[in-house]
């Protein structure tokens, strides 16, 4: 994206469509209206999905852009934009009118405004299942309990009777519950619903009746004999691995073998798709909504990398690289695991191979350990460290990446020879 700006659509006036970049369209009528249309590809079928009339104010440049990304998360996710569109208005109408129903009965209840919070910002939540189990933690450990009460006589023992049934045994999803109640009871707050303190408030307030999620869950991790850490693989063992993974056929043994050959999380591997690969420079750019940290990134291709990607076909009207079962959809979320399954390697989990590779490159080679980091995407914290990713430091990971695959497929080399 990038082509139109600001001040450059208030003074376009010739008839036709405009490209943005990325499939948002810019178009322009007979009658010199303005509209956004985004097009997109999925089962094969190409679509266009109109994102409403071009305002200066109330629909921009910035507002199009950010509902393009949105509906290429949806496509990522397998789901049609169109039918999310109407999916997420259907649901906004049925909150709404859920909401002005139990106002007749008990005016600004906890579930009112919880309703109201939800058609409000679920539009930014990009994650298809995050929007689902919002409404269900809701549903499922709150309104039963304090849904019908008046959002402003709401103290902290009623938020104690919703949390402590599960804080101990289901700590993480306790902990999400908790956030969810104080952002709805934050909204009626700044909206006039409520005057008094946010009784779901952590710091300074629940963190002085609850022990710490992190802590509780680090508890149960020493008694269950764990770190923690997803399950990897020593990397003195990768090379013979790697060998017996090459004798695995299909998709996902190649999704698995690029996914440890770039460090990758599992998700950025599994929605690539080709137009985010520059095999002559070998780069690859994950967007932001395949990225955890929600941040553009590009990852150093290393040539056993590019390899692996050289194996796969190009299949017209297909965007994904690592394609799944059904056409026009990536590999299944479990595609890679049942290649673990089959290599009867359930001891280890393919996100630990980013602990391999982390653990590698700290251990036998002179590589700064911030490279690595910055090659895993992970956030640098200090100044100090944030200083040193100023830049992509591509060059260096270039050769980092290198050395990695050399390593990785030392075994598969020597056997070769």
């Amino acid at each position: 994206m990038g082509k139109l700006t600001a001040i450059g659509i208030e003074k376009l006036s010739t008839k036709g469509r405009h490209s943005d970049g990325g499939g948002l369209y810019l178009e322009i009528d007979k009658a010199g209206l303005k509209r956004w249309l985004f097009r997109y590809q999925l089962n094969g079928k190409r679509t266009w999905l109109g994102l409403g009339s071009y305002s200066r104010k109330s629909n921009t440049l910035a507002n199009a852009r950010i509902a393009a990304t949105q509906a290429k998360s949806a496509i990522n996710q397998g789901v049609d934009p169109i039918s999310l569109k109407a999916e997420t208005k259907t649901k906004a109408k049925e909150d709404m009118r859920a909401s002005k129903e139990l106002q007749k009965k008990d005016q600004f209840t906890f579930e009112v405004c919880a309703l109201e919070w939800i058609s409000r910002k679920e539009h930014e939540w990009l994650n298809i299942k995050h929007r689902a189990q919002v409404r269900n933690t809701l549903t499922d450990y709150v309104y039963p309990i304090i849904g019908d009460m008046p959002i402003d006589a709401i103290d902290l023992e009623d938020v104690q009777r919703c949390l402590d049934p599960i804080w101990h045994t289901k700590t993480e999803t306790a902990s999400r519950v908790r956030q969810r109640m104080e952002s709805v009871f934050s909204f009626a707050i700044v909206s006039g619903k409520r005057s008094t303190q946010n009784p779901a408030q952590w710091k300074g307030f629940l963190d002085k009746v609850y022990s710490s999620p992190e802590k509780l869950k680090g508890v149960k991790r020493l008694k269950s004999g764990t770190d923690g850490h997803f399950p990897a693989l020593p990397y003195a063992n990768l090379p013979a691995f790697m060998a017996k993974l090459k004798k695995q056929s299909g998709v996902a043994a190649l999704a698995m073998e690029f996914a440890i050959l770039t460090a990758s999380r599992t998700g950025p591997v599994r929605f690539a798709t080709w137009d985010q690969f520059d095999l002559e420079g070998k780069v690859w750019t994950v967007p932001a909504t395949n990225m955890k940290t929600k941040k553009e990134f590009k990852v150093a291709l290393s040539s056993h990398a590019c390899e692996v990607l050289g194996k796969l076909p190009k299949i017209k009207d297909q965007p994904f690289v690592f394609l799944g079962g059904k056409l026009g959809q990536p590999l299944s979320e479990n595609g890679m695991l049942s290649v673990l399954k089959r290599m009867d390697r359930q001891d280890i989990t393919v996100h630990g191979f980013r602990s391999t590779f982390r653990d590698y490159i700290g251990e036998v080679t002179d590589y700064d350990y911030r490279l690595a980091e910055y090659a895993l995407a992970h956030v640098l914290k200090d100044s100090t460290e944030k200083a040193y990713a100023r830049g992509e430091q591509l060059t260096k990971r270039f050769v980092m990446m290198e050395d990695w695959g050399t390593y990785a497929t030392s075994e598969l080399d020597a056997t070769a020879n």
